[in-house]
């Protein structure tokens, strides 16, 4: 005779941190003019918006960075279409 058991599902979300090293080019476009206008200071704003976009591209190569972080996620749905198994 088959024994029945009940479970419940808890929906988790795994996290994986990937990390890459990026170089942005000083031009024009993450610099400005220095106060006294006679020169250009890098804008630390403007490169990190140059290396942001850099990193969405194909191009860019991650790497993981440690294991994965496993959580609760924080919508709890049952599994699937139909009644929970």
């Amino acid at each position: 005779m088959e024994e029945k058991s009940l479970s419940i599902s808890v929906r988790l979300r795994r996290s994986r941190t990937e990390t890459a090293s990026v170089s942005v080019p000083i031009t024009d476009e993450v610099t400005t003019l220095n106060e006294e206008g006679t020169g250009r200071r890098m804008d630390v704003d403007k490169i990190i918006e140059a290396a942001l976009r850099i990193g969405k591209l194909d191009s860019t190569p991650w790497e993981p960075d440690g294991e994965p972080e496993i959580n609760l996620h924080p919508i709890q749905n049952p599994p699937g279409p139909g009644p929970v198994q």
